[in-house]
Order: C-alpha cells, then structure tokens, then sequence
C-alpha cells in the first residue's frame, strides 16, 4: 500500500527504485504505469541482499546467496523474442511484453563466492566491485579464480576466518573509494556481535582503521551524501548523521521498524523498514520505543525528508510473505523497469544481439 502522493513524487523525481527482501529471496522494481498508478514487479534471487546501483541506472550489482551477479539495463522494446513453441504452452511470449515496461534488467555476469553472508556493496572509482563479507569479516572483492580476494578488515579481528565475529554489514563510498563500514560490535570470537547488539556497535573510518563512532545499536547502512556521514542506528530505529568530530550520533527520524537499507534522491532519503520477528531483533530499544508510541513494526520503504525528519512518502508491506528487507537502491531515468529471472524460460528466448565488429 503506497502513500497518497508516493507515485507522484517518483514521476516527479523521474526515477523508480528497487528493493531486495532476503526473507522471500526477491527482488522488487518499484515504477509507476503510464497513468501515474502503482508498478510492482518481482523476481527471484536466492537470499538476495546487497544491491548497488551505477548513477545512471545502466548497471545493478546483487548479492544472492552464494553468487554475486550483474543485471544490465535494456530497452524493452528492444528485446526480440523466439515464437512460441506449439508443443510447449510455457513458451508463450511473456507477460510483461507490451505492459508499458520501459526497461528490462538482465542478468549478464555471475560470481560464485559461497555463502559469504555478503551485505553492502558499491563499486569504486576504479570500477572494482567491493563487498562486505559479513561471515569473515572483511571487505572483499570478485577473483576469477577464488570464492573472493580480502581487500581489508578491521584492526580488532586477528584472524581472518569464517566466524561472523563482528557482523560487519554496512559500507559507505566517499570520493569514489571506501570510507566507512559498520559492525554491530567490536568482538574477535566466533558470533560474538550476539551478545553487543544493544550498544556494541560501531562506525569504522577504513582508511585510518579506527573507530570513529561507539555505543550504537546493532547500525546499518552507512552513507557519504552532502558531506555528511548517514546511518542506520537500526536497533533504536532511528535514522540519522553522525558528527565526525565528536563520534556522536545525531537521530533525524525515527522510522517504526528495523532500519536496513539506505538511498538518497535530492533532499530525501529512501529507508527500508523490517518487521523485528527474528530473534536477533528481539530485546532492542526498538521494542520500548514502538510500545511508547503504541505502533506495530512495518515492513516496506519510507521517504524521508532530510530537513525536516518528516516521513514524505511510504510504500508498505503487509501480510506474512514479505516481512523483512534489505537495500534499496534508485534507478533514476527510468520509469516503469522489470527483470529477467531464472524461474522460467524467458531467460533462454531473449536474443539481443551485439554491435557487430571485424575479426
């Protein structure tokens, strides 16, 4: 259920946006039709999470369960189709053909790294693609030849094993180069981050190694924007800044839900909100807060307006299917987009061929 305005300001922004929901392993675009209504449009990929975005919507980055792949961006009208086969009624030319989509997302390349556990990731100034890996604890990178390449960790591990002992999440991108990352705390034995999810988390300045900001709860989705550090304090559910300066983190708006996934779209922020069924939610100040104001947590997006901490937009998911999300990326330029998936045969049938070149 979108808000009463939500559609207008996407066609105002001229953008869409897009989602991941591990919980269900699927993956929603966000648009609106031509008549301004609501677009939503699905696909699946395996616990999928992590999302990144080029700036011009060309390229998406996604994490899935134990592969990381890349979606590339075409013209709808530009897919060609093989005719349906007689013998095959699945083989009917695709329900979204002619439904108004003005762009399709396709999986083009994938990297198999295992279940990493993988979180946030960006790509660079270089065009390197960097991850969290969440299960050793580090920020990593795609091999060729390897399940992935360690690029950093942070000084208080000693190890670089597979023990999830920090629960490093969340990665933020300033001038083209890693800058900050998350953890929901500072332990260095196997699963540790368990017993700190009330106030061990920390923010980390990656190219000092050190920490820059303490005493969070369990925080999230760290973001450079208009020289000023954002972040998740997802355990309050608030949303805020941090003062670099003083280490202090600012609330801006507190949001009714467990706070994961981060975007920003002129003077707003676009959150995603999960319902705090698991049992690692369970016990946060998010509980006392949601009783206090007498709300149910909600799943789905808020838009938030960075002057004033207003909530300007919403879209919500209700029911029991979807309950938890992850990131949340823009798609500016693009209206109404949709994907290519893995679950049925359309994959197999797209034949979009080259700009053709000599030997």
């Amino acid at each position: 259920m979108a808000s009463r305005y939500f559609t207008d300001w996407l066609t105002e922004q001229r953008m869409s946006l897009a989602f991941t929901t591990y919980q269900t392993g699927k993956v929603f675009f966000v648009g609106c039709k031509a008549d301004r209504s609501l677009s939503l449009f699905e696909r699946t990929f395996k616990h999928c999470m992590g999302m990144w975005a080029a700036p011009d919507a060309q390229s998406i980055w996604l994490s899935s369960r134990y592969q990381l792949w890349r979606l590339e961006r075409s013209t709808t009208q530009a897919i060609p189709h093989q005719a349906p086969d007689p013998e095959k009624p699945d083989s009917a030319i695709p329900a979204w053909v002619n439904r108004g989509y003005d762009f399709a997302y396709i999986p083009r390349v994938g990297y198999t790294t295992g279940h990493l556990d993988v979180h946030d990731m960006a790509v660079d100034k270089n065009g390197r693609l960097v991850f969290v890996n969440t299960l050793f604890g580090c920020l990593a990178t795609i091999s060729e030849n390897s399940n992935f390449v360690p690029l950093w960790k942070p000084r208080f591990l000693s190890a670089l094993v597979p023990e999830d002992r920090c629960h490093l999440n969340g990665l933020a991108i300033k001038d083209g180069e890693p800058a900050y990352v998350t953890a929901v705390s500072e332990s260095d034995v196997n699963d540790g981050w368990r017993d700190r999810r009330q106030d061990g988390g920390c923010i980390i300045d990656v190219q000092q190694n050190e920490v820059v900001a303490r005493g969070l709860s369990m925080p999230h989705s760290p973001r450079w924007y208009r020289d000023q550090l954002w972040v998740h304090n997802s355990g309050t559910g608030e949303f805020g800044r941090v003062d670099l300066d003083s280490g202090k983190f600012e609330p801006v708006a507190f949001c009714p839900g467990y706070l994961r996934g981060l975007a920003f779209q002129g003077d707003y922020a676009i959150a995603t909100l999960s319902k705090p069924r698991h049992v690692s939610f369970h016990g946060l100040a998010l509980d006392e807060r949601l009783t206090e104001k007498q709300a149910e947590a909600r799943c789905g997006l808020q838009v938030i307006d960075l002057n004033t901490g207003a909530i300007a937009h919403s879209l919500r998911l209700d029911g029991s299917l979807v309950t938890e999300l992850y990131d949340v990326v823009t798609l500016p330029g693009t209206r109404q987009p949709m994907a290519v998936g893995f679950q049925n045969n359309e994959i197999e049938r797209l034949m979009i061929i080259g700009e053709e070149q000599s030997l």
